[in-house]
């Protein structure tokens, strides 16, 4: 909040007091990508000048030049293998490296420096491309909120750090400003979710509601009760997993391993044969130089990272290319039911009243009382009371005791809310029965004479929670059970409106981690939960899933990714996204392999030469990292 503006308010040279100036998306960062290409435009420069000057009749100045192009590509090469045998792992680009040495060896100086500008052409393609799908990380870390605008005991308002706000603070959010921290709408407020939640419509909240961290005002001034610290708030969570996904390289690991564990040996078994039954250690040179392997080492992270890019677009942070790449494999799921499969935020379902009660006045004496408590209950209440256009009252005298109940005095009567510990009249018991039958959640309304009324709540299912079960099972999944801590009855109802394969009611979460464990043992498995509970269960998949938007900081902080919307259809996105991406990289490491390896079979046999093979690859390597760029577009039949 502050001075802090969404990223849509600001002009592109428009600087905000006591903050960094950062590039904006598409903007001065873009001007600021010039040394991306300073390496490939150094070599090719070399690579130009010697074929320039070879014709003139100066051939020892063009070999010069072209030595010097390769050994400026073998040297970091060489460093980057020497480290990574170090540390006992050992991958595809050490052929690039015996095939510059090789080069230089043998006096292939031009193939030597056209593999070092085709090394040069894929890392470069690779740091665009990375920072192209990584754009939408990168915008949530230039507009997070850095102060919010408190309210003061004695009415006052003061602009402080975010960092200081705490669960309780009474807030201003003035038009523009980015929420700084989860929270409790005092009045009514129209605000710009589309950050969070990729909606573009402007989404009108009633006094009462609910709002996530980093939403923006577009409307008048709100007062806004905190829910949550700034650094347990659904924004925060989210930064800090757009700075993890920024801040890691994503290369598919598991996926280059198993390629090069087949492909180095053969490469250098083909290379020495090659050798020996011709005796010329050219055609090893030639074998080497096209099996440079610029499609493992670049294709394949390009269509993962394109796919992180996809998913965070449609309210997914992934931490990392691993997890998607395994995201992209998972047969079962494991699906959390309060908060995942049901909204979450409990709604009010009826009203039962004493014999000649008025329901409307039951009503808005309740959330008269609740509105100065941050239970979910009290929440559903106070949004009730405000879609009937009820006029709430300061409630005065008020007491909360936890598990019990609210009270306090509105207009002269002492109210409570919650538990009622007397004998009930016959009407309230046949409310109780009703409530049990239903599942609903049942709260007092009671004065000292006795209770006046009874409110039911129930926990409605997703709307989008039976659409998305049927895509993630069309998108591959066989198996989807749901695991809760409810009643079996509640359970099974819920179950069926939402078409699961199995229900496990009565988990507690040392069970659900035992179930989560038992069945990633039998396939890949993904969990999805939402709360503190869900934790331990989250861990123990593959890949965990945590419905982050309500700021459910435990499971988000295990979690491998997190739903920064309010919706379960993301999910379905992220699965079928993460999918195509690792098909697209599969299709891109093997189409590249293939042809490396038919071009290394002719080296070998004597008829291409390394000049001719280095060209060869270049082109291989070019038409394999376009195709993996195809994972910026498709995959998912939900929305773009």
């Amino acid at each position: 909040m502050g001075e802090q503006r969404s990223a849509g308010d600001r002009g592109e040279g428009e600087c905000l007091p006591d903050q960094p100036v950062r590039p904006q998306p598409g903007g001065s960062g873009r001007r600021r990508n010039w040394w991306l290409w300073t390496p490939l435009t150094g070599l090719t420069l070399l690579v130009l000048a010697g074929a320039a000057v070879r014709p003139a009749g100066l051939p020892g100045v063009a070999d010069a030049l072209w030595a010097v192009a390769t050994l400026a590509a073998l040297l970091p090469a060489a460093v980057a293998v020497l480290r990574d045998l170090l540390r006992r792992r050992f991958g595809v680009d050490v052929i690039a490296v015996l095939a510059l040495g090789g080069a230089l060896v043998v006096g292939e100086y031009l193939a030597g420096a056209v593999v070092a500008v085709m090394l040069a052409t894929g890392r470069t393609l690779e740091a665009y491309a990375q920072r192209r799908a990584t754009r939408d990380l990168r915008a949530l870390l230039e507009r997070a909120p850095r102060t919010a605008r408190r309210r003061t005991a004695d009415g006052a308002v003061e602009e402080v750090p975010v960092d200081r706000v705490a669960a309780g603070d009474r807030l201003l959010v003035g038009p523009g400003d980015v929420v700084a921290v989860d929270g409790v709408t005092e009045t009514a407020s129209t605000l710009d979710e589309s950050v969070v939640t990729g909606e573009s419509r402007l989404v009108e909240r009633p006094a009462g509601a609910r709002v996530a961290s980093g939403v923006v005002n577009a409307g008048p001034a709100f007062g806004l009760r905190a829910a949550e610290s700034a650094e347990r708030s659904t924004y925060a969570g989210i930064v800090r997993l757009a700075e993890e996904a920024t801040a890691r390289r994503a290369p598919t690991v598991r996926l280059a391993d198993r390629y090069a564990a087949a492909f180095v040996p053969f490469t250098l078994a083909l290379a020495g044969l090659g050798w020996v039954l011709s005796g010329d250690f050219l055609r090893a040179v030639a074998v080497l130089v096209v099996a440079t392997p610029c499609p493992l080492l670049l294709a394949t992270p390009i269509a993962i990272v394109s796919g992180l890019s996809r998913v965070a677009r449609r309210g997914v942070l992934v931490r990392d290319g691993g997890a998607l790449e395994v995201l992209g494999r998972a047969r079962t799921l494991l699906v959390d039911k309060t908060g995942t499969l049901t909204a979450g935020r409990p709604r009010v379902a009826h009203l039962v009243v004493a014999p000649g009660g008025d329901p409307d006045e039951v009503l808005r004496l309740a959330a008269s009382v609740e509105q100065l408590s941050s239970h979910v209950l009290a929440a559903a209440l106070v949004r009730a009371a405000g879609e009937r256009g009820l006029r709430l009252v300061t409630p005065a005298e008020v007491t909360e005791e936890p598990g019990r109940g609210v009270s306090g005095r509105v207009d002269g009567r002492r109210v409570r809310v919650g538990q009622f510990a007397g004998e009930l009249p016959q009407w309230a018991e046949r409310a109780s029965r009703r409530a049990g039958a239903a599942g609903h959640s049942l709260v007092w309304v009671a004065e000292e004479t006795g209770p006046l009324g009874a409110v039911l709540l129930e926990d409605p299912v997703r709307p989008d929670a039976r659409r998305t079960v049927a895509r993630l099972r069309a998108a591959g999944l066989t198996r989807i059970v749901m695991v809760t801590g409810d009643r079996p009855e509640d359970a099974r109802r819920v179950a069926d409106a939402v078409g699961v394969d199995d229900v496990l009611a009565r988990c507690t979460p040392q069970e659900k981690a035992t179930r989560v464990r038992a069945e990633a043992g039998r396939a890949v498995t993904v969990m999805v939960g939402d709360g503190v509970n869900d934790a331990p269960a989250l861990a123990e998949a593959q890949v965990g899933v945590a419905m982050g938007a309500t700021g459910a900081t435990a499971s988000a902080d295990v979690a491998d990714a997190v739903l920064s919307v309010d919706r379960l259809d993301p999910l379905a996105d992220a699965v079928e996204v993460a999918r195509y991406a690792r098909r697209i990289a599969v299709q891109s490491a093997t189409v590249g392999m293939g042809l490396a390896l038919l071009a290394m079979g002719f080296a070998a046999a004597g008829r291409l030469p390394p000049v001719a093979g280095a060209f060869l690859q270049e082109g291989i390597d070019v038409l394999v990292i376009l195709n993996a760029l195809r994972a910026l577009r498709g995959g998912s039949r939900g929305p773009a």
